[in-house]
This record gives C-alpha cells, structure tokens and sequence, in this order.
C-alpha cells in the first residue's frame, strides 16, 4: 500500500458526527507572576504587529535592547498584587465562564457541540484550542472574542491568529467569527444592571467614569472603529441610565509610550475632577469583559490612589462582568444564534 505523504491529517471524514466547536477568548494571560514568565508573555504580546504599528527593524531593537530588559520586572510586581490561589484572575473567570455557559446550554447533554476557552497571547493557546477541535471531529467553528467592541489589536488579532493555524489545514471547516457585540441589548443590559447594583449601595456618585482600554490615535485616524464603538456603548448605557451629560465621561486608560493616545486619559481626568471639587466617582470599564490586571490593579489601585491624593473622598470601581448571571446569559445568547 501505499503511504500517505499528508501526516498529521484524518483521511476518514467521511466517517464523522458533525460537531461544533465554540471557542471563547480572551487577550492573555503569563503563566506565573514572574518575571521569566512575564518575558515570555511580553514577547509574543509586543510582538503582534497588530499591537505594535512600528517598522519591524525599529521595533526589534527597542523590544529587545530594553523594554524586554526592564518591563517584565515591574510587571511580575504588578500581577504579584493581583494573583490568587487559583491563579490568574482572567484566566480564572474564563473558567468560571466556560462551566456556566455550558450549563446554560445545556452542553453537557450535547456530544455535537464542544466549548472551550482560548487565550490570543499566552495559554491556553488558540491554535491548541483548534487543534482540539479538529482532532475530535469539529466541522464548524464559533470563535466569540470577549471584546465587546471591535478593535484591531485585540478583534483582528485574534482573527490572524485563528486564520494563522487553520491556513496550514488541508480541509477547512465552516467559521463564524463573532468581531463584537458593542451595542447588544443584552451587554448594555448587564451594564446598566451593575451600575445600578452599585448606586444601590453606595449612592449616586457626583460622576461615573465608563473607561476603556486606549489605543494610539492612530490607529482610529488609519479606519480603526473602536473609539466609535465605545462612544456608542456609553451612549447607549447612559440613556438606559437616564443620566445627563454633566453625569458621565468616557475616558482611556492604560496608555504605553509617548504617542498620542485616545483622550481623555482616565487617570488625567481623575486627577482633575477632584481638584475640581469632585468628592465621589464610580468607575467603569465596559471594555473588559472579565477583571485582569488593568482593572484589578491599575482602576481599583492605581487610579484610586491618583483620585484621593488630588482631593477625592469616594472612589469606587464597579467590577467587570465576570462569570455574572446577566453575562452568562449574553454570552449565551450570542452563541445560540449560531449553533
């Protein structure tokens, strides 16, 4: 007989039980709040030229003559604060997610449907995720990014990379690629719902703050839509609120280099309302569908810190949606249309 020169690939197709495969994902995660740890994970982060829009050459030199050589030092310090007994705080809650959601569906019951969750930098890795689903027979795959409003660096990403794996595939399988859900009832639903649980319980603040993650400007001056996005998810969510425009700002955080970046900055702005006489905020961060290290650490401590040093009383930071109910049910819902 003979051999096969394709290794690696199942000939027997035509003897398969057509199965989906839904895959959550999410940015990444290092494996250990260490700092060989966090070289690793920087490296493959900082490396995506989807991240990082500078010539290659340029870049290579400034990643690796020093910011590889100083950053995952101070960043190991920073995830040291936030690490639990379980692990990575993000990682943790995609599990949680991954088990809910899968109850919701009722997913167990099901042997046609797989659900598995993914990380774009880091582990678990996405093409390990797909490589599951190819080896158990998945003949159409969902991919449901947890960014709710698109962006090049984390959206598009995560499509190079599903795109990057199955190009070396002989056989394709179907793919519905979900690039966002900004403006879903469900989401702002869920949204609103927090904010209200919080107002409940601590009061009408003199301001919420619905702060997203940044991006060089850029990036939105090149055709990028995020900041839009973002726009319509705050409106979307103060309008369900019935707040007015002097209640609200959308900020930026988490900016990195000198380049301009969307503006307002978050912890500018901070710094600002309380030397304004601003004594009570409530913070947001819509773009982030599970807590990790810029909200735990940079919203709850960093910005908390600016705000009562320049004159702030009450400073409140409203958790991300996480394994919540309403975001199981979202998530859900996204899913089922497509199964």
């Amino acid at each position: 007989m003979l051999k096969s020169r394709y290794k690696g690939q199942d000939k027997s197709v035509h003897k398969r039980t057509a199965k989906i495969g839904v895959l959550l994902t999410n940015l990444g995660t290092p494996d250990a709040p260490e700092p060989v740890a966090l070289k690793r994970y920087l490296r493959e982060f900082l490396s995506d030229p989807r991240v990082v829009e500078i010539p290659k050459l340029v870049w290579w030199l400034i990643l690796h003559g020093i910011i590889l050589r100083v950053r995952p030092k101070k960043s190991a310090k920073l995830y040291q604060s936030i690490w639990t007994d379980e692990g990575s705080p993000l990682l943790v809650f995609m599990r949680r997610i991954r088990e809910k959601v899968a109850k919701k569906l009722s997913l167990e019951q099901q042997s046609e449907v797989v659900l598995d969750i993914a990380m774009r930098y880091g582990s678990p890795a996405i093409s390990d995720a797909l490589t599951r689903f190819q080896k158990q027979g998945v003949d159409k795959f969902i991919i449901l990014p947890l960014y709710p409003q698109y962006g090049g660096p984390t959206t598009a990403s995560t499509f190079d990379a599903v795109t990057q794996t199955i190009s070396k595939w002989r056989w394709i399988p179907s793919i519905h690629f979900i690039s966002g859900y900004h403006n879903h009832p469900l989401y702002i639903n869920a949204l609103v719902n927090s904010v209200q649980a919080h107002i409940a319980t601590h009061g009408k603040p003199d301001k919420l703050l619905l702060s997203y993650h940044g991006m060089p400007k850029h990036f939105l001056d090149n055709g990028d839509p995020y900041y839009c996005f973002c726009h319509q998810t705050t409106q979307l969510v103060v309008a369900q609120l019935g707040l007015h425009e002097n209640d609200f700002i959308t900020t930026f955080q988490s900016r990195f280099g000198k380049a301009e970046w969307l503006t307002p900055y978050t912890d500018q702005t901070l710094e600002e309302l309380a030397k304004q006489g601003c004594k009570h905020v409530a913070i947001i961060s819509p773009a982030f569908s599970v807590d990790c290290l810029e909200t735990l650490e940079e919203l709850e401590e960093e910005n908390r810190e600016i705000f009562i040093e320049a004159g702030g009383e009450q400073y409140h930071y409203i958790p991300a949606l996480n394994d919540s109910e309403d975001h199981i049910s979202l998530i859900s819902n996204i899913i089922e249309q497509y199964l």
